[in-house]
């Protein structure tokens, strides 16, 4: 490592949403701020592999942190995006049922969505559903007219530059390789790369994504036990040629490990099906294989012409591959998120974030505040 060592309020560990929307927040409280991203761009890993989608806030237990961060987050990052020019739409979106037993779990999509304060949520009949989208079957939907799209890595951008006008930082190519909380409080950083460098500071916050539970590892005088296991989900996503059939989101009933292979749009009008689930038997991001592998688009159309029926043939191709940094594998409850501060690790200042999975993007503002305050910054 330098011999030099630099001094500095706050690092961030990580340039994804999440941790530019830290960074960001803790500038405006006047700290002065340095983004250590180990990539070479800025949310290169699960920031620009997902639907882009801005969640409502529907989906998850009352009073959860999904819950709660989605439903702030999400009610924010629209007045942000507003004020920054920040491309985004609310588009709105369907969750249809394709028979009965969908029915029933739309309906308690309904139930819950009214008990999470999620505005503009209404439950309709499939042919009320069919009337707004003609290429439709359902039998069933939920309507969410406050879900929409946005562009994440033009979100992303506003969020570094609203850091870097407030005096903070972003340094590439600079994993973090090793570090430890000093006696007197505050935290001691080695970090790697092609100029490596040491850097003490009194806030840290771990925002790395997939690689959160190794940077953490990393970190002398973090408990192992306050370290959850990592479990991966791969999802792939299919674009799709032709004219879009559809002007909202299509969803299906959730399924387990996610809320199944969905119609997005991008800003352009584009259609895009995905993500899938797909476990990974290991629990090492550097081993996922972020090609998509052809063969799945069978089971693709499966599953869409359950609610697009007249979806031609040969429309599917290979688009993308994100990776879930999931707290909970197949065939058990969803794990909320994690953020965790003093009170599971015992060190004032440093905040964990785990399992930062969607809807990671929607919640970023809030998540960032309540990072922000368990940090006391």
């Amino acid at each position: 490592m330098s011999a030099d060592v630099y001094q500095i309020d706050a690092v961030i560990i990580g340039a994804g949403a999440v941790g530019l929307a830290c960074a960001a927040e803790l500038s405006r409280r006047g700290r002065e701020v340095l983004i250590v991203e180990a990539a070479d761009c800025i949310g290169s890993g699960v920031s620009s592999r997902n639907s882009e989608v801005i969640h409502a806030g529907l989906y998850y237990p009352t009073g959860s942190l999904k819950h709660t961060m989605c439903v702030r987050g999400r009610r924010k990052l629209y007045n942000y995006a507003a004020a920054r020019g920040v491309a985004h739409k609310k588009c709105g979106k369907l969750i249809v049922a394709a028979d009965a037993a969908e029915e029933a779990q739309i309906a308690a999509l309904h139930r819950r969505a009214l008990e999470n304060d999620v505005e503009n949520v209404t439950l309709m009949s499939g042919a009320a559903a069919i009337a707004l989208e003609p290429n439709l079957a359902c039998v069933a939907a939920l309507n969410s007219a406050e879900t929409g799209i946005i562009d994440s890595h033009g979100y992303m951008l506003a969020l570094l530059g609203e850091v870097e006008a407030n005096g903070g930082s972003l340094v590439l190519n600079a994993p973090v390789v090793r570090g430890r909380a000093l006696q007197h409080g505050g935290f001691e950083i080695d970090i790697g790369g092609e100029a490596p460098a040491t850097v003490q500071c009194r806030v840290l916050i771990n925002s790395a994504g997939l690689s959160a539970q190794r940077v953490a590892g990393a970190i002398e005088g973090v408990p192992a036990d306050a370290i959850p296991p990592l479990v991966l989900a791969k999802g792939s996503y299919f674009g799709c040629a032709g004219r879009a059939a559809f002007t909202r989101l299509i969803y299906p009933a959730p399924v387990e490990g996610g809320l199944g292979v969905h119609l997005t749009l991008d800003l352009g009008g584009r259609m895009r099906f995905g993500p899938d689930v797909e476990w990974m038997d290991h629990h090492d991001p550097a081993k996922v294989d972020y090609s998509v592998d052809p063969g799945r688009a069978d089971g693709f159309y499966e599953t869409i012409r359950r609610y697009w029926p007249a979806m031609p043939d040969e429309v599917l191709t290979p688009d993308y591959v994100g990776c879930r940094p999931k707290l909970s594998g197949r065939g058990q409850a969803a794990a909320d998120f994690r953020l965790d501060g003093a009170e599971i690790h015992g060190l004032p200042g440093l905040v964990n974030l785990f399992g930062i999975e969607s809807p990671g993007l929607t919640s970023s503002l809030a998540l960032a505040e309540f990072a922000a305050d368990l940090a006391g910054a």
